[in-house]
């Protein structure tokens, strides 16, 4: 993976919050602090939480004495978690790096990660962590993207951006978000690890945006895609987010657009 796709900075963090989280991220995340709370945990661990949708939905489903520590790799997406977060004892918020966990052997029941494995250089020693940290029965609770092509908004983007950069392409959406999608992979990388007891649920959802310009606006300029743009040239940034919004219109209409997308639920036990 490029290290310009794992920058969350600058403007970025906030377009994502603001823009990505209800377009993609906040059905999952419902339905992923929903899974979570239905083990009742005494202590979760969260890694690469991002702007925080889950630790939003998950935080209020916990007992009130339960421990609930919340990661992110990169520090401007936690602090801007953090700050969208309100006051609550209950929550620790630490950066950390999902490869090396900075906590104990057996130190929780849970750890979920929704929509980060993707990122992730090495995952079977991402997966081996997350298992050190787990208590014996303990399991681990992660989502990732099905193929670009099940991902109707993403696969337009990716290929409105790629006429604008002919020679060039873009291809964060495919190749990171979207490019850890096998079913097979995701089990043999898991028993790799050590895990057992191996469920994956692939989940169809509704994306949906107020206008083709938020949805092309949220993945060109809310996620690392902007990053991979700019590399090439920074003064077509607009354009390609223009000739990505006239092709969501073009496909889904004036106004109000939505659009099929796609998941594999994971819940592995260790």
């Amino acid at each position: 993976m490029a290290e310009i796709d794992k920058v969350f900075a600058g403007s970025i963090p906030k377009l994502y919050d603001t823009l990505m989280v209800p377009l993609i991220f906040e059905v999952y995340g419902a339905s992923t602090a929903e899974l979570v709370a239905s083990f009742s945990p005494g202590s979760v661990l969260e890694t690469a939480a991002g702007s925080g949708v889950v630790t939003r939905a998950l935080a209020p489903r916990l007992g009130p004495d339960a421990r609930y520590v919340v990661t992110d790799l990169n520090q401007p997406m936690l602090d801007y978690a953090a700050g969208r977060q309100g006051a609550d004892r209950r929550i620790e918020w630490r950066q950390a790096d999902a490869l090396h966990l900075p906590f104990e052997d057996a130190a929780f029941d849970i750890v979920c990660c929704q929509f980060g494995a993707m990122f992730f250089p090495d995952r079977v020693a991402g997966y081996a962590e997350a298992r050190r940290v787990l208590r014996p029965g303990g399991r681990l609770v992660f989502s990732v993207w099905d193929r670009i092509e099940e991902n109707a908004f993403a696969d337009e983007v990716t290929d409105a951006v790629a006429a604008v950069f002919p020679h060039a392409p873009p291809r964060f959406l495919a190749r990171t978000p979207h490019g850890y999608h096998d079913v097979d992979q995701i089990r043999e990388d898991l028993r790799r690890a050590g895990f057992t007891g191996i469920d994956i649920e692939t989940r169809q959802e509704e994306s949906r945006a107020p206008s083709a310009r938020d949805a092309a606006t949220a993945y060109c300029q809310g996620t690392p895609l902007r990053n991979e743009i700019e590399a090439l040239d920074a003064g077509l940034l607009q354009l390609a987010t223009d000739r990505a919004t006239e092709e969501i219109a073009r496909r889904h209409g004036e106004g109000p657009v939505a659009g099929k997308i796609q998941a594999h639920v994971i819940v592995a036990g260790a």
